[in-house]
């Protein structure tokens, strides 16, 4: 087999809602944040791939359910990523800002992101552009979703502000590959925070085409959310005016300032 054969991503459906992706070059396949172990058995059967790696971005169990299961399956020896803490069954490596993974089946090389908000040791995997990476990809959990960003379960708006500025300074053309499919709910509130959004209006039509034909709106991209997301534009004019309009603040003086607004008005939206 070509070591530079490229490498696809899959949504692997799982639950209601989630995304279960699988990084996979034709034989051999990682697994992202496997919540269940059935649908990805039998992807993995269907596919005739080998599961070399499993990705973990946080411990919520729809993230870690099946990791043991999985195990038990396929193989003991099967090495399991994720962040720090003793809440992730199964792990067998501690992945922390900065370390690279370097893996060779498939073959891919992962930047690690940590990414406090949604809880306080998310992290995030990205890949740059390598021999049989075309564009760089993020696996960001629960902290980015497209047109939204996750609940502050654990940690602070000022972190949460501070993870997804670590994504913006990401290239444009990064694929985003969220592990949930929010996206009409979230746009509907992306509306409301910013109605005269031309990039959300025509995103919003867009969405709800892919949705009817059953279609995943992901992943989408980091210029993308750039231009539609309101947590990843909270220095923009619209985005601050209707954080005070909602708040009654007159002065939110930093982006933080604007997300804490919008995220506690999203919980209640």
């Amino acid at each position: 087999m070509d070591k530079n054969t490229l490498l696809q991503v899959w949504p692997i459906p799982a639950f209601d809602d989630n995304y279960i992706w699988c990084i996979h070059d034709g034989h051999c396949a990682l697994v992202v944040d496997p919540g269940d172990s059935a649908p990805v058995l039998e992807y993995l059967s269907k596919s005739g791939l080998t599961l070399k790696g499993i990705l973990i971005t946080h411990h919520h169990a729809d993230h870690t359910g099946g990791i043991l299961n999985l195990l038990q399956a396929l193989g003991a020896h099967i090495p399991v990523y994720g962040p720090v803490g003793d809440n992730i069954p199964g792990r067998t490596q501690i992945a922390k800002e900065g370390d690279k993974l370097d893996i060779e089946s498939p073959r891919i090389s992962l930047k690690v992101y940590e990414v406090p908000g949604h809880t306080l040791s998310h992290i995030a995997y990205f890949a740059n552009m390598q021999a049989n990476v075309v564009e760089p990809m993020l696996f960001c959990g629960d902290t980015l979703f497209a047109s939204g960003c996750g609940r502050l379960f654990e940690g602070t708006p000022t972190q949460m502000s501070q993870s997804l500025g670590k994504f913006a300074a990401l290239p444009k053309n990064t694929l985003v590959y969220c592990t949930h499919e929010y996206t009409l709910s979230n746009i509907r509130f992306a509306l409301a925070v910013e109605p005269n959004n031309v990039n959300l209006l025509s995103w919003s039509q867009r969405a709800q085409e892919l949705r009817a034909k059953g279609l995943p709106t992901l992943p989408t991209t980091i210029g993308q959310e750039l231009q539609v997301n309101p947590f990843m534009r909270c220095d923009q004019a619209e985005v601050q005016a209707s954080a005070k309009t909602i708040s009654g603040q007159v002065d939110l003086p930093t982006p933080a300032h604007v997300l804490a607004v919008i995220r506690a008005w999203k919980d209640r939206f």
